[in-house]
Order: structure tokens, then sequence, then C-alpha cells
């Protein structure tokens, strides 16, 4: 009898180029440990870095702008993430690349205003009446379809709610059913309906179940205190966009016509400056009154040389208004010209009045130890076991092309392993892989040599 482990495919994750950045790896102090949450070295920057959080927490930093300047692969982005880990997911974090803004169905203006509003966050407190408690029981009420036919319509839904204080039987309007399915509610789930609009939340598994299974996923969550009918602050985050997008769709009938108009519409509308002054109009009122409180996230805009003079010109004017988000620009080039230009050379292919307004952050080439250090990560990351003469051998290449490269390098080496028939990479695998592949410099230089073999 053959007995097989049944693997999880629960939160099964791809691994991608930044999976090891879990934050900015700094001790209490604010000092740059050397090899830490996913980083290695770059100590000025990641201290740089953590300054500007600081001053995220503080919202004192709202409105300005940083730049991240270095040459490739040298771990711009990386820092940029590893803010956003740092600041948690109650801060909204929105990552764009300098060219997005070539759309070619809306505006480059619009594109930016965009991720601007989803870049700023709006917590809103409100109290309601709400129904909380773990779920003891959910057994919906089916009756003869009224329409005819032989299928059955569920007719209302009995649910069962028990607090610490005691328990209580609702018995529910059918469509509560329809919200509780998408809530994917079940038994011993805790959960709040509102008294007034009938909104379902689930919570989280009651922490009674906690030791349920051997491989956890759910967010267990404690018994609620007090009774299932109560009064209670809810707190919701919302983006500036999400309030944007919400008003922007006009809720037409059911009938088909509007459904039609609906699937024949574009997918990406405009948003009016009328309707944003309007949101920004509530939203400055509902600040006022203490409902809502302002959290400015992180705007971060990759190859930032790829914007265009106009759009530089709209980020001023974005950048100076009140409601504006933290903007984290990222470049690796030097001197060049201004895209929209043809003449106007400028340090990272930035305007002078744009750089006058950032904080810049230099990120600088790795050292061949330190090359080591985060190949031994990445091959940690993907799951590979690789001997310290390959990790040498592939340093050695990354000190010579780049470090992308040295690190592509390993999957492929891993591969060239399991084909000779062992588990643990070695030097000769990475020497093999290196003969098989070119480089930029090298396939540079083939070019070079071979130039006449191919066509202009």
């Amino acid at each position: 009898m053959k007995i097989e482990e049944v693997k999880s495919t629960v939160k099964t994750q791809r691994i991608a180029a930044h999976s090891h950045i879990k934050g900015l790896g700094l001790d209490e102090n604010g000092a740059a440990l050397q090899n830490a949450a996913g980083l290695v070295g770059q100590k000025n920057a990641r201290e740089a870095a953590g300054i500007v959080i600081d001053l995220i927490r503080t919202k004192k930093m709202a409105g300005r702008a940083l730049l991240l300047a270095g040459p490739p692969g040298t771990g711009k982005t990386a820092i940029a993430l590893a803010i956003a880990q740092e600041l948690g997911n109650k801060v909204p974090f929105c990552p764009m690349v300098g060219s997005e803004v070539f759309s070619a169905e809306i505006k480059k203006t619009e594109v930016l205003m965009e991720n601007f509003r989803r870049s700023i966050g709006l917590r809103i407190r409100e109290t309601k009446e709400v129904y909380e408690g773990e779920v003891t029981e959910l057994t919906p009420v089916e009756t003869e379809n009224p329409m005819g036919g032989y299928g059955k319509t569920i007719s209302n839904v009995v649910i069962g709610l028990k607090t610490a204080k005691g328990t209580k039987q609702l018995k529910l309007d059918p469509s509560i059913y329809e919200s509780l399915q998408k809530e994917k509610v079940e038994v011993g789930d805790v959960i709040y309906i509102e008294a007034n609009s009938g909104a379902v939340k689930r919570q989280g598994r009651s922490d009674t179940f906690a030791t349920e299974f051997d491989l956890e996923t759910e967010e267990y969550v404690p018994l609620p205190k007090g009774d299932v009918h109560k009064k209670k602050e809810v707190v919701q985050d919302v983006t500036l966009h999400d309030l944007d997008v919400a008003n922007a769709r006009p809720q037409g009938g059911q009938d088909v016509l509007s459904m039609m108009g609906q699937l024949m519409k574009p997918k990406k509308t405009e948003i009016t400056d009328k309707l944003r002054m309007e949101i920004n109009k509530v939203v400055n009122r509902y600040i006022d009154q203490g409902i809502a409180e302002l959290v400015p996230g992180v705007l971060f805009i990759d190859e930032v040389h790829m914007l265009d003079l106009e759009t530089f010109t709209y980020l001023h004017k974005s950048l100076e208004s009140a409601i504006a988000p933290i903007v984290i620009f990222a470049t690796n080039r030097g001197h060049c010209v201004i895209r929209g230009t043809d003449d106007i050379v400028s340090p990272h292919g930035i305007p002078l009045d744009l750089l006058d307004r950032l904080l810049i952050i230099r990120t600088l080439t790795y050292s061949v130890s330190e090359i080591e250090q985060i190949i031994k990560l990445r091959a940690q990351t993907e799951g590979l076991q690789i001997e310290e003469s390959a990790v040498g051998a592939l340093s050695e290449i990354g000190k010579t092309t780049t470090l992308r490269y040295a690190v592509q390098l390993l999957t492929p080496a891993y591969q060239m392993c399991k084909v000779n028939g062992r588990s643990v990479i070695t030097k000769e695998d990475v020497l093999e892989i290196s003969s098989l592949f070119l480089d930029a410099k090298k396939s540079a230089k083939f070019l070079s040599e071979k130039n006449n073999k191919y066509m202009m």
C-alpha cells in the first residue's frame, strides 16, 4: 500500500525578484545591519530610508519627494519595497514605472493622478449597530420557487451567533445569505453583521479552532466580548482613488440596455477634476468633523527618466497640492537628455527645478563579499543548496558582469546539477552554465567581432 503526503497548495507563491525583502534591516537606533531583513550592504541608503519612514509615520513627509539614484542592480527597487514592508499594509503603497504614463487609453496626466490618488488613504471611523459573534449555526431555509419550476428558493437564513456573554439566533433576509457566501462564512468563523445595511464582514476564524490543522493559513481571532447585539466602532481603510471610481460609475437600472451599456464601456474611464474636487470637499469635511483621518501613503515611480517634460511639470503641481502622498523616484541614469526635449541635458534626466525639491539617496555598487551574501540569500529563498566554491564563482561573474546576471544563473546551474545526478550546485555546474549563456558584455563583444554577419 502506497501512502503519499498531500502538499497544501494554499498560499503557494511564485518566488519573485524581491520575495526575500522583509524590511530595511535596521537596529533600534536606526543603524543598518550588514545583512538583515533580506537587504545586504547599502548602509547609508538604508539608514536614510529609515529616517524617511520616521517622517512618514509622524506625518511630516507628505508632499515631499525622494530620489533613489545609483547604477543598475544596486538595490533601488529593493529599498523602496523595504520601505513599503516597514510601513505595513495599512499605509497605501502604489508602485508604477515611468513608461506607464504613455497609455493609449487615457491621458498621461490622468495616469499620474490616478496613481497619486491610489497612494492616499482615508481611515474612516464609524459607530455602527452590529450583531457580532462566532457562528454556531448557519441554516438556509428553502421554499418552493414562487416563479414555478422544479427549483427551490431560499426564503430566509437562520444564523446563530455566540459571544463570551451569551448567544442569539437571528433570522436574516436571503440577500444576506449571498453576502455570507461571498465572504465564505462557515460555522466557527467570527463575523459581524451591520444592523442597518445588512453588510457582512468576516473577521477570521475563532481561536478555539487554532489547533485544527497542522498547516495554518487562517487568521485566528478571540471570541468577541459583550452582547451579540451592540454598538461597535468600525474602521474602514479606503484610498481616494476607490472613492473616485465608486462615484464615477453611475448605478444604472437592471434592464437589458443598461447591462449592455456597462459591457460596452471601455475598461478605463477618465475621472473629471470637478468630481475629484467634490470628493476632496467631502473628505475635508469628514476630517474636520473627526470622522476620518488622512493617511498619506507612498507613490513609487521607478525609471523616472522615462517621464517627459509635460509630466514633470504636472508633478510640480501635484506635489504642492494639499492632499499629496510621499513620492519616491528611482533612476539609474547619469547626465542625459530630458525626454520630450531635444537638447536639455540634466542629471538623472530630471529637470533642475524638480531636482531642487528632492532628497537624493545614493546607492553604490556591491563589493564581491556583498554579492556572495546576496547569492546565498537568493539560493536560500529559492530553496537551492550551493557549495561555497560555487558561490565564489558566481560572485566573480557578478563582479565582471552584473549582480542580476549572477543571480539569474542560479536556477539554470541547479538544473545542470540535477541533470548530472546531484542535489548541490558545484563550481563546475556554474562554469558550465556560464559557458552556455552570454551576458550583455560578451554579447556586445561578439557582435562587434562578427558585425558583418548580421543584417543592418
